[in-house]
């Protein structure tokens, strides 16, 4: 019992910012090509981790993609484990477009500067904090948690969390829940109020590849079966298309508690709830669900011909697709429609939504961790636009929810910093996280 009054020792506050700046440091850029090398910064969490007398595991599927898991025993061996995990590896960052150098990992007017600060390096350090606390203090959480630092998240997670999840299944043994990235991060909308949305749910991943077939010719004939005319139409219809409301639980609990924090009169569970009448009177914090409330679908890559005077007998198009659970079918037969009779589409990466209860102890749990450090804040479920390694992890039977606390000044802006430039991390943040995962973390 002393051990959680006292919380985080002074060194744990030094070292989180070290070893988010020292991460950042580390280039783990993943283009997607497969040309990412993990490797490094996995060696810099196996050895801090194995110099605290925690045993790391370093797995690879592709030489240099190296993941990292570790089990700290809890006092309760009848307890059900809990999965702890973040990625290694950062989205390109673009040097010239920067204020300072993007893995330099500068530390400025006390905020940490660099690629991953908030993707999501800044987690894997505050745990990295919280564990090697936990060594110098003689403390041990009440169930077995297991570590697990993971390559490839920003791509397919081939050669991270889903090798993990397909191939060292065992290494997960008794684990039922899970936390990661992109939670528990504080939302000021206005003056005086600040929101804590905490993960709990994912839309799926409906990657799609699209290709118009068509008859190759001059261009400076006339073609009424151009590759690159269907292509373009059919994407023009993606591109304009409004999906119709589907409504989860999660997003339901959301706009429930949004309700109660701006006194709005309204029941979202009512049949003739109006979602986007609603989410006009919530200004700024409706940001939180407006791109949850539907599917979504975003042409993002073209790949037609060779020369400007040749007409290509094939056009290739990318779209980034996002499901709510519960749509599949909806999805596949409005993209059979919206795409034609002369383009063929298939899934290019394909991942199912994701649901993690609102009304669970853990949540409750999660909730009272954020309360205890930011009484005045609020907390409510949300559901992630993208997605993250729980899907993964859920193949196991892992219920995940996004849990990297941070308490942000008003002003900036979390959601713009994640793959955007200048990311960054105030000092204050990323002591706020370790000590609310360390006051969570030693009793879940």
């Amino acid at each position: 019992m002393a051990e959680e009054v006292r919380g985080p020792d002074t060194t744990a506050l030094d070292e989180v910012v070290a070893f988010t700046s020292e991460l950042i440091r580390i280039d783990t850029t993943n283009r997607g090509g497969g040309d990412c090398r993990e490797r490094p910064a996995a060696e810099y969490v196996a050895e801090r981790l194995a110099a605290a007398g925690i045993e790391p595991t370093l797995l690879e599927r592709t030489p240099g993609r190296a993941n990292v898991v570790a089990r700290i025993p809890g006092t309760d061996p009848s307890a059900d484990a809990l999965l702890v995990h973040g990625h290694l590896d950062v989205v390109p960052a673009d040097p010239a477009e920067w204020t300072v150098h993007p893995f330099s990992g500068e530390v400025r007017d006390g905020v940490v500067w660099g690629r991953g600060a908030v993707d999501m390096k800044n987690m894997d350090a505050m745990v990295l904090a919280v564990v090697r606390g936990w060594a110098r203090q003689g403390v041990r959480p009440r169930r077995d948690i297991v570590l697990a630092y993971t390559a490839d998240e920003e791509a397919s997670a081939e050669d991270g969390s889903g090798f993990l999840a397909d191939r060292h299944a065992d290494l997960f043994e008794g684990c039922t829940e899970g936390i990661s990235e992109s939670g528990a991060f504080s939302f000021h909308p206005e003056p005086g109020t600040t929101l804590y949305p905490i993960g709990a749910g994912e839309r799926g991943t409906a990657w799609l590849k699209l290709t118009a077939h068509g008859r190759a010719g001059h261009g400076s004939k006339v073609n009424t079966a151009n590759a690159v005319t269907r292509l373009a139409e059919a994407i023009a219809r993606i591109g304009a298309h409004t999906w119709p409301v589907r409504l989860t639980a999660t997003v339901r609990a959301a706009l429930t508690e949004l309700a109660s924090v701006y006194g709005i009169d309204t029941d979202p569970r009512a049949p003739d709830f109006d979602v986007d009448l609603f989410l006009d009177k919530l200004g700024p914090a409706a940001a939180l669900v407006e791109p949850t409330v539907r599917n979504s679908t975003n042409p993002t890559m073209l790949d037609a011909g060779y020369k400007v005077n040749v007409i290509p007998g094939q056009a290739v198009a990318y779209v980034d697709g996002r499901t709510l659970p519960g749509t599949d079918e909806e999805f596949a037969a409005t993209m059979d429609l919206l795409t034609g009779p002369h383009v063929e589409w298939e899934f290019h990466h394909r991942e199912a939504a994701l649901e993690a209860p609102v009304d669970s102890p853990t949540f409750a749990r999660l909730r009272a961790a954020v309360e205890r450090f930011d009484p005045d804040g609020r907390v409510l479920p949300f559901t992630m636009s993208g997605g993250t390694d729980a899907k993964q992890f859920s193949r196991l039977g892992i219920t995940g929810y996004g849990f990297s606390p941070l308490r942000l000044p008003p002003g900036l802006d979390y959601g713009a910093l994640f793959h955007g430039v200048d990311e960054r991390v105030p000092v204050d943040a990323l002591h706020f996280g370790v000590r609310v995962l360390d006051h969570y973390l030693r009793s879940a």
